[in-house]
């Protein structure tokens, strides 16, 4: 069996889909680059949402805002119980120094949205059990293990978060029993809520930026101020990847700049050709455009990127996973293997872990380090 190269980094290395939209009884192993292959329909953006979603809860989200249209996660055949109640089932697992840990929720969706249950288990114990006991209540039941005089501890949570991350604030850590709670609890947030989701939209990444914070969005149209931020700041990394948009971009690349337009307040960025030429990014194609964008998420880290990783533990026992969906959409062969190739060198360097939605991953078959998960449409 293959070690991990970083086993005291916590990562997720499961997803696990019980009903959500078109999934039912689904699991998706994850490794530190993983490919969700499958034809249009076939449910790879429903994953990554899934992931997303979890990772919001992980980072201490409400459910609206983990769920913002709860009722499209539901699974379209699902029946409403005599109560009208619909809901749907999410998990996850995470590895690290306290082993493998199992996280199960399940949400409902209507007549309003809460958790109505959610398990966290380790090593073949529950660590801990909610449940919603009275409907009329704001509030869940949850039960954690204490293995001490008492061996469960009894309370009340809220049931608009994840319970999992707010164990840290209720559990005192006295016995080896609340100790291993807070271990397998931290574990999973923090595994959870390093992550960035990212879809590179060309027709926002054309235009001229106002400066801002210099950290990249999801969307990536903030895309010049974040070149404007990085070029100076790691001659190192941004010689790495000027050499990645020099492989996946027509004509010569000498350098990737970005200039300030005090008259306008904005800022611009283009690729110096090397021979006086410089190509503004709006005369990119869109595939170009996506690329370049991947190439500096992948490259970059959670300083770069828009995400709130967890400040409490040192950047060295973290790992930023990148949610890409449509990672191969608008790219020609030559561009998706040179991303490939870089998202590989970086996922085994342990800077990031990928999880990726393509249209087909046989392109992808026999890259070192790459792991292809295909989805077939029902």
């Amino acid at each position: 069996m293959i070690q991990p190269a970083f086993p005291d980094r916590p990562r997720v290395t499961e997803l696990r889909l019980a009903a959500f939209t078109t999934h039912r009884r689904a699991a998706f192993p994850l490794g530190p680059l993983t490919l969700l292959a499958g034809p249009s329909g076939s449910g790879k953006t429903s994953a990554l949402r899934a992931y997303e979603a979890l990772a919001r809860l992980g980072g201490g989200a409400e459910l609206g805002e983990a769920f913002p249209d709860p009722t499209a996660c539901v699974p379209e055949r699902a029946r409403p119980d005599a109560q009208g109640r619909r809901g749907f089932r999410i998990g996850c697992t995470a590895d690290g120094p306290a082993g493998p840990v199992s996280l199960d929720v399940a949400v409902q969706a209507e007549p309003e949205l809460r958790v109505v249950g959610e398990r966290l288990t380790a090593g073949g114990l529950i660590l801990l059990e909610t449940a919603l006991r009275d409907p009329g209540k704001r509030a869940v039941q949850a039960a954690w293990h204490t293995a001490g005089p008492t061996p469960v501890t009894r309370g009340p949570l809220p049931d608009d978060r994840l319970g999992t991350a707010l164990l840290p604030l209720r559990v005192a850590g006295r016995t080896p029993g609340q100790r291993r709670v807070l271990a397998a609890a931290e574990q999973m947030v923090v595994a959870l809520r390093s992550a960035f989701a990212c879809d590179p939209e060309p027709a926002r990444m054309r235009a001229p930026v106002t400066a801002g914070s210099g950290r990249l969005l999801g969307g990536c149209g903030n895309l010049p101020d974040v070149l404007w931020r990085t070029r100076t700041e790691c001659g190192r990394r941004h010689a790495q990847f000027v050499a990645a948009v020099r492989a996946g971009c027509a004509g010569p690349v000498a350098d990737v700049l970005a200039r300030a337009e005090e008259a306008r307040g904005t800022i611009r960025a283009s690729l110096d050709r090397g021979d006086g030429v410089r190509t503004d990014l709006r005369r990119l194609g869109d595939g170009e455009l996506r690329y370049v964008a991947l190439a500096l998420v992948l490259l970059t880290g959670p300083g770069v990127l828009e995400v709130d990783p967890a400040g409490e533990v040192p950047a060295a026992l973290q790992t930023l996973t990148v949610l890409a969906d449509g990672f191969d959409r608008g790219l020609d062969g030559r561009q998706r293997l040179e991303l490939l190739r870089l998202a590989a060198r970086m996922c085994e360097r342990g800077h990031i872990r990928l999880v990726a939605a393509v249209s087909d991953g046989s392109w992808a078959a026999g890259t070192e380090g790459a792991t292809v998960v295909h989805l077939d449409r029902d």
